[in-house]
């Protein structure tokens, strides 16, 4: 017999967004990806890197991201020992459970949420508590002090695309006698992001992707910004080298060229409200979001009869089983083109 864990052995793993084997094929709108490319910057810096030969390919790369993260550091206005990089803000999740749960403790987060939560408490052995929405999207039930290890609050949410506001966390940190995890994957589609209280609590952290923003989901890149102490803490724990060279100079550049962020942001998020417009103008109900995707539930509240119909076009969107999310759809804000397509569909076969 192989001894694995029990927990191990008893647990189902995550399963990721449908993707397809010819994704040309397909208007792809269901793992929030960004619809343009990243900033040509990015492509220069790698193709500097790779040189004419691949000669640098041979040597192992920065273990501290020093330029990556002075860039980030630059960017937020934080010393760069309050930052650290890391492969996919996945990695960053993964860890802090590593460093601050043991088995058995408890690690909360809010349901529905970013479903890989779940996956990486249980791996670590600890025990999930889950708290809802109310009916205004805020946070239900939360106790005066909460003793869990960690919190995992993901502002702007998904799948809902509703944030919470800086004054909600800025309370929650208060009432978290364990760390608080901001998740905010998606805030730089938002109106305000949770940055401005790291250096207010001790038991906040901040933690970042390049996959939506930064059209570098690819390239598996995130960050997290908090005390030096808790940043030293995950630099023990991380792989060491655990993030190529190509990896690297992508961050670096991405992270210097905000106006191209800016203009691509801001392109999303015209096309995110044009497209809710559109939605709410064939009877679906959609959630206000704050970004790259949009919640919506048709007239019926048949989420998989519309997840169908456009699967049949060659279009894929989210669909949830969840019974609390099955009435609805996530679909990611693609280009304009794409959403027309997405909307052709939909109004032929209101």
């Amino acid at each position: 017999m192989i001894p694995l864990r029990k927990n191990i052995a008893e647990m189902a793993g995550y399963v990721p967004g449908f993707q397809p084997k010819n994704p040309q094929e397909w208007i792809k709108l269901n793992t929030n990806e960004n619809p343009y490319p990243p900033s040509p910057q990015v492509i220069e810096a790698i193709m500097r890197e790779i040189g004419s030969d691949g000669e640098i390919l041979r040597q192992y790369p920065d273990a501290a991201s020093k330029d990556a993260r002075q860039a980030a550091a630059d960017l937020y206005g934080f010393d760069a020992d309050w930052l650290i990089m890391a492969n996919g803000s996945d990695e960053l999740l993964n860890n802090l459970i590593r460093a601050f749960a043991n088995e058995g403790d408890e690690v909360a987060y809010v349901e529905p949420s970013y479903s890989y939560y779940s996956t990486l408490i249980e791996i670590q052995g600890a025990k999930s508590h889950t708290f809802t929405l109310d009916d205004q999207y805020k946070l239900a039930g939360f106790p005066e002090r909460y003793n869990g290890k960690l919190f995992f609050l993901t502002s702007p949410n998904a799948p809902l695309g509703c944030a919470f506001s800086l004054d909600d966390i800025d309370d929650l940190a208060h009432r978290c006698n364990g760390m608080l995890v901001v998740d905010e994957a998606y805030a730089d589609f938002a109106a305000e992001n949770a940055l401005s209280l790291v250096k207010k609590h001790e038991n906040l952290v901040v933690t970042r992707t390049f996959s939506k923003s930064y059209a570098l989901a690819g390239m598996r890149l995130g960050l997290a910004v908090a005390h030096p102490q808790v940043i030293a803490a995950l630099d023990k724990i991380r792989d060491h080298y655990h993030l190529d060279r190509l990896a690297l100079v992508a961050a670096e550049a991405a992270l210097r060229d905000q106006k191209y962020l800016k203009q691509r942001v801001g392109e999303i998020c015209a096309t995110r409200d044009w497209f809710t417009g559109q939605l709410i103008a064939l009877g679906y109900s959609v959630i206000p979001s704050q970004t790259n995707f949009v919640f919506a539930s048709p007239a019926d509240g048949d989420g998989q009869r519309v997840y169908e119909l456009l699967k049949q076009h060659k279009i894929l969107v989210r669909y949830f089983s969840d019974p609390q999310l099955s009435h609805a759809l996530r679909i990611s804000i693609g280009s304009r083109e794409q959403m027309d397509a997405v909307l052709e569909v939909l109004e032929r076969n209101c």
